[in-house]
């Protein structure tokens, strides 16, 4: 058996209770908006980063998206 997974079959995204908060710290010494806070934190979650990773796989890897 593979160790490499199919970029093409869906898996499902993380899911988070609702009212979840994100501690978004912007970084000192530095500019940093919100937004930019906010993603940096919310990709320190393993499981956001993960499904980011397959969404660009998938995303780099369809034919279809070269014709757009």
């Amino acid at each position: 058996m593979s160790n490499t997974r199919d970029l093409q079959s869906p898996l499902p995204s993380p899911v988070f209770p609702q009212g979840k908060q994100w501690d978004a710290k912007k970084r000192e010494g530095i500019y940093e908006s919100d937004v930019t806070a906010l993603v940096r934190r919310m990709l320190e979650d393993e499981s956001i980063r993960e499904d980011q990773r397959r969404a660009w796989e998938r995303w780099r890897n369809d034919p279809e998206a070269l014709q757009r």
